[in-house]
Parts: C-alpha cells; sequence; structure tokens
C-alpha cells in the first residue's frame, strides 16, 4: 500500500495526515465504540468520512462516487480499515492535485457543488480533519487538530456549514466558554463538545 499521496495543498495534506494518524491509533475492538457523532460508531464515522473523500474526487474527475452512501454507512467494513482509508485519502489527493489553484470554480460535493478551489479544498480539508478527531477522541487519543489548522478551517467552516447544519449534517453551535483556544472555537462552531467524552 503506498502512503502519502499528497494533493499539493498543505490543508488537506494535513487534515488527511490527521485522519490517517487516527484511523491508525484506532485499538483492538476499538471499531464499535461511541463517537461524537451521535449514532454512529468508530466504523460509520470512518465509513462516512471515507466516503466523502471519495465523493470530492467524484465531483472533481468525473469518476465514480462512494460504494455506500455516506450519510448511511452500515457499520460493517470488509477490509482492513488502514487500507481502506489509505484508498479514499489517495482518490481525494489525486483528485486535488490535478486542480488549477487559479480556476474560477470547482464542482464539489458540498452546497452550493460549486466553490473557488481554495474554498473547496478547504472543505474537503475540514471534513477529513473534524472526523479525524471524532475517532480519535472516540477512541482514546490526542486531538490530532492543531491551532495551526483549525485557524485555517474556521473561515471554511463559517462559509459552508450553515446549509449542511440546516439539512442536519451538523449539530447546532454550542456555546463557547472561557479560556476556549482555536481548536475549541472550530469544534463549537461544528456542533462539537470540545470536553467530549464517550
Amino acid at each position: 500500500m503506498s502512503e502519502n499521496i499528497t494533493a499539493g495543498w498543505d490543508v488537506i495534506d494535513a487534515s488527511h495526515q490527521a485522519l490517517r494518524e487516527a484511523v491508525r491509533g484506532v485499538p483492538a475492538g476499538g471499531w464499535d465504540l461511541p463517537t461524537p457523532c451521535e449514532q454512529w460508531n468508530v466504523t460509520q464515522v470512518l465509513q462516512h468520512a471515507a466516503g466523502d473523500q471519495v465523493g470530492f474526487a467524484a465531483f472533481l474527475t468525473g469518476e465514480p462516487g462512494p460504494a455506500e452512501n455516506p450519510f448511511e454507512p452500515s457499520g460493517e467494513l470488509a477490509e482492513d480499515p488502514q487500507a481502506y482509508t489509505e484508498a479514499a485519502l489517495e482518490r481525494s489527493a489525486r483528485a486535488w492535485a490535478g486542480v488549477d489553484k487559479n480556476a474560477e470554480e470547482v464542482p464539489v460535493p458540498v452546497p452550493p457543488n460549486k466553490m473557488a478551489p481554495s474554498l473547496g479544498a478547504g472543505a474537503c480539508a475540514l471534513d477529513a480533519a473534524v472526523h479525524a478527531w471524532d475517532i480519535a477522541l472516540a477512541t482514546g487519543q490526542p486531538s490530532p487538530l492543531t491551532p495551526e489548522l483549525a485557524r485555517e478551517l474556521l473561515p471554511v467552516a463559517k462559509s459552508i456549514v450553515e446549509p449542511l447544519r440546516q439539512w442536519g449534517a451538523y449539530a447546532a453551535v454550542v456555546p463557547a466558554e472561557p479560556g476556549d483556544d482555536e481548536v475549541a472555537e472550530l469544534l463549537r462552531y461544528l456542533g462539537r463538545n470540545p470536553a467530549w467524552t464517550a
């Protein structure tokens, strides 16, 4: 299995690496644990995250999309989770590597389905990064979100999340608390409690 195919976009590459490492850190028996995504276990979050990466790739290249609906993950994974993750990340990275950064817009699987390349790349990265956090927190790993990455992703989130929140893809904003850093601010905006525990 080849590893660390890069998209050439720092924010995507960093987010892909966060998801890759979170999956690598899931312990034996950890795939059925609950996650910050209510009603989804770790396997389902991975299926959703991988499916979303394939979805971005499919929009960019015209190739087939994910084999199953990322919003109805089965929780049954027939293949090795790391290989499954890597295949999705490679498709996404290759697709983004072929994008003209100076293009006016690119097709993406989130409303309004066309965005400036930098915003589309940020949307793809946001998805990978937040689900890396979900998987890491669910399985007792440290947060893979750095303040630098969160700082880059927050304006992206504020540009794209509201239509998705109305559709149910994100929970309501969690109120801020004293001492919040950039990571906490991003997580709260995405409807997550930074102090979540199973």
